[in-house]
């Protein structure tokens, strides 16, 4: 089958209304990405920040009409600011995605692996994980940064804490590396759904506990600490989170931009003793070790 995608030009204002017409008037999927190569780096949560130049592609079937769609949208006020239909000849499109993930190794024993893929050593310790709503998978350069620090520290037997969870590919890998518990706490309830089936699938559900972000059990003390999310937050946080951490405890933060990594320093300084900062492309990852009396 042929498919035919229609990219409109658009800003942040009406993109959402343009995504919710595509999807009324039949089109198969409709993403939005930036036009005009502009960051968005810290929305607040919960927000949903656009881009000021915004392109929305929607897919249709070579048996839609898409002059009639353009047409739709004109008399909906919707006209786009600039249009171009794109033609995609049939392929196997689940095989095409597929075949542009294959498995990553942090460190010396870690790999992630996607299902589909036969682990490169299976004597290593092989987290099977596939790409799913951009809650990580190791492909972005802070869960990378995250993950490469797990496989090198102490964790037999420790208790972890993996704040903002996402997919729990943090959580589950240290699990695999011989934590001994672990709790994913997240503002997002997809994020907890998705870790709990990536947990089960991993074979390590019994020792993953789960909760929402303000739900961390009270007086609740970890060996080690990590968290991937963003720097604002981070420095928000800072209090709250040495107060999980036990005396000599491990933290790893990261989400950071690296022009971010002294303000986030500064603000763990005050509990913890922080070893030099590691980057990473324009990223960053904030370790260190509780102090015994802070």
């Amino acid at each position: 089958m042929t498919w035919q995608q229609l990219h409109l030009a658009s800003d942040s204002q009406q993109a959402d209304a343009l995504q919710d017409a595509l999807e009324t008037l039949g089109a198969v999927a409709v993403t939005l990405t930036d036009g005009a190569d502009q960051p968005v780096f810290e929305p607040p949560p919960g927000a949903r920040p656009l881009w000021r130049a915004t392109v929305v592609t929607a897919l249709f079937s070579d048996q839609d009409d898409l002059e009639k769609v353009l047409q739709r949208l004109d008399a909906l006020g919707l006209t786009p600011q600039d249009h171009r239909i794109e033609r995609l000849e049939d392929q196997v499109w689940e095989r095409a995605w597929m075949d542009d993930f294959a498995p990553m190794r942090f460190g010396e024993r870690l790999w992630i692996v996607p299902t589909w893929c036969e682990p490169p050593d299976p004597e290593a310790v092989n987290l099977r994980l596939d790409p799913g709503l951009a809650f990580g998978t190791g492909t972005h350069e802070t869960t990378a940064l995250c993950l490469e620090w797990l496989e090198a520290a102490p964790l037999a037997g420790k208790r972890v804490l993996d704040v903002g969870c996402g997919s729990g590919v943090l959580s589950i890998a240290a699990l695999l590396l011989g934590a001994g518990q672990a709790l994913g706490n997240d503002i997002d309830e997809q994020a907890l759904l998705a870790s709990r089936t990536n947990a089960e699938a991993n074979r390590v559900a019994d020792r993953l506990d789960l909760c929402p972000a303000d739900a961390v059990p009270a007086g609740f003390q970890c060996d080690v600490l990590v968290a991937n999310i963003l720097a604002a937050p981070l420095i928000e946080l800072a209090p709250t989170l040495a107060s999980y951490c036990k005396p000599g405890a491990l933290l790893a933060l990261s989400g950071i931009l690296a022009e971010q990594a002294q303000s986030v320093a500064r603000a763990y300084r005050p509990w913890f003793d922080l070893s030099p900062i590691e980057q990473r492309g324009d990223w960053v990852r904030v370790d260190g070790v509780r102090k015994l009396s802070a």
